[in-house]
């Protein structure tokens, strides 16, 4: 087996506002697995990385190395993933790669009836950050377009005018006709998240992802505690690879929800592990893209699809990029699924 990867840049169609800072390209890169012997058939597989976030990502230059590295001893790579624990977006890559080559090169990461086209997976509609008549521009679009469940991100405007807006979708739509979630990506302090949480629970938000920054599990152990909003931990499962490390941030914070980003938490093999350490303690979870292309969507989403989870979704940001690759994924009311050719 031999492998190859090509880097590609994807620009978004308008500039995507993150607590980060505002998103105008994206970068991944396509790992290619094939057989000398049957050469025609190639496996693809997305490193797809957000800088600042993926934890595996210095720079360009020791990015490529590490990839290199990988296509040049593949066999070691692929006999043990514990090799690359601290590149879950290299990881992931690699399986859905190997996976894709085993199934004939044709994108069918996994054969289950999401890659059929049989299902439909309900997700949310997301609402970037930006100035309020932005915000509420997409929340429009996006209820026009038949969403049942917003996530908006908050943290980067006056923390007043997203309650207006919150308060706005509310004051139309009752909990049990638009489900509302928020992303508020560690933007608030420990010192003022739980009186802000509280001011989220008047609009009966289902929940509220990662208030604060990741690594202060006490602080995070007592909103979970004290909240009248469920809390999902995003951010905070990031370098955490061991089993061991799992079950200690699982019991010690006892969060209401975690959600999984192969990308980010340890490709699919660390998922796998999070979604059966979280599900034996009774931790409901949901599966969020990490902003990949319509390669990695693809991928995350037929992952999502071997299991029977009815919770709504992160999986529809396959719209972002003006360049992006060609797909049958398709969100059509609130939901995704694989348009038969």
């Amino acid at each position: 087996m031999k492998a190859s990867f090509n880097k590609h840049t994807f620009y978004f169609k308008r500039p995507s506002g993150t607590s980060r800072g505002v998103l105008t390209e994206k970068h991944s890169w396509f790992i290619e697995l094939f057989d000398e012997n049957n050469p025609s058939i190639k496996g693809s597989g997305e490193c797809s990385i957000i800088p600042g976030l993926s934890p595996d990502f210095i720079d360009f230059e020791s990015y490529e190395n590490k990839l290199n590295e990988v296509c040049l001893n593949l066999e070691k790579f692929i006999s043990n993933f514990d090799l690359l624990n601290e590149f879950p977006s290299i990881l992931f890559g690699l399986e859905t790669a190997l996976l894709d080559l085993q199934n004939g090169g044709k994108q069918i990461i996994f054969n289950n009836s999401f890659s059929s086209g049989d299902r439909r997976i309900p997700i949310n509609g997301l609402i970037w950050m930006g100035d309020a008549d932005f915000m509420q521009e997409q929340i429009e679009q996006k209820l026009n377009e038949g969403f049942s469940c917003l996530k908006m991100k908050i943290g980067a405007i006056d923390f007043d005018a997203e309650l207006k807006i919150l308060a706005s979708i509310r004051n139309r739509f009752s909990s049990d006709k638009i489900t509302l979630r928020v992303d508020a990506n560690g933007a608030f302090t420990p010192a003022e998240a739980l009186k802000k949480i509280q001011q989220l629970s008047d609009f009966e938000i289902h929940s509220i992802e990662q208030p604060i920054q990741k690594g202060q599990w006490n602080e995070m152990k007592q909103l979970c505690v004290k909240t009248n909003v469920p809390i999902a931990l995003d951010e905070e499962l990031i370098g955490i690879n061991s089993t061991t490390e799992k079950i200690n941030l699982l019991e010690t914070i006892q969060p209401q929800y975690i959600i999984l980003k192969p990308s980010l938490h340890g490709g699919i093999t660390g998922c796998k592990e999070w979604i059966s350490l979280a599900e034996e303690r009774s931790i409901p979870w949901w599966v969020t893209s990490a902003l990949e292309s319509n390669i990695g969507l693809n991928a995350v989403c037929q992952f999502t699809g071997e299991y029977q989870n009815n919770l709504p979704q992160g999986l529809g940001t396959g719209g972002l990029y003006t360049n992006n690759i060609e797909s049958n994924l398709t969100i059509e009311n609130g939901e995704i699924y694989l348009k038969k050719a």
